[in-house]
């Protein structure tokens, strides 16, 4: 009973602090604003998309590879690449900004894609796993591979529920924009994801 009792506040515990990383805005939350303008669920699969990166990465970890993505060469190559692609999807969505808002155009590329790359992309996303994650799989190792496996789905879960939330709010009240305000709005979005491109390759020198 103890044991069931402490799983459940390590759950408890790996709620939060999983929502507190996923709540930050950042690639993510930048395309699902963008994707969510078109479809509310975008955020269910884009979730989805972080999770076929994500879901490996957490198997990786708790099997010991967490060295692996400590690694300069490993994080250079991350941060170079990624860096890249986020810089040229933030060029391609604020060139179809216009269209998007005055001729209900989507982006080029579906919302599970945004999540693979968005995710793939980021470097410090493989950092946060190699320390604050890597600390929390250790942990959930207490409990066994069924610990780890909860550990796993409520964090994924996390994300899964924010994204959704997010996709669903923009589609909600997209209605409340001005066409201007579209412009603005996907203007924004694109600027971040270019922004955290040029960090990103600014980082490895």
């Amino acid at each position: 009973m103890e044991l069931i009792t402490n799983l459940f506040l390590f759950l408890v515990s790996v709620f939060f602090i999983s929502l507190s990383g996923v709540m930050m805005p950042g690639p993510v939350f930048a395309v699902t604003v963008a994707k969510g303008y078109k479809d509310k669920n975008a955020g269910a699969f884009i979730a989805f998309g972080h999770g076929i990166i994500e879901f490996p990465l957490m198997f990786l970890i708790y099997l010991g590879f967490v060295q692996f993505f400590t690694s300069s060469i490993v994080r250079m190559i991350i941060g170079l690449i990624g860096g890249v692609m986020l810089i040229f999807m933030g060029i391609q969505m604020f060139r179809s900004r216009k269209s998007t808002a005055t001729k209900g155009k989507d982006l080029p590329y579906n919302s599970l894609t945004a999540g693979i790359i968005t995710t793939g992309a980021n470097p410090y996303f493989f950092l946060w796993w190699a320390t604050i994650g890597a600390t929390l799989i250790l942990s959930s190792g207490n409990f066994g591979l069924i610990g780890f496996l909860l550990f796993a789905v409520v964090h994924w879960f996390c994300d899964f529920f924010w994204d959704l939330f997010v996709s669903v709010a923009t589609f909600k009240s997209k209605h409340l924009w001005g066409k201007r305000t579209h412009e603005i709005i996907f203007g924004i979005c694109s600027v971040i994801l270019i922004i955290f491109g040029l960090w990103f390759i600014s980082s490895v020198f």
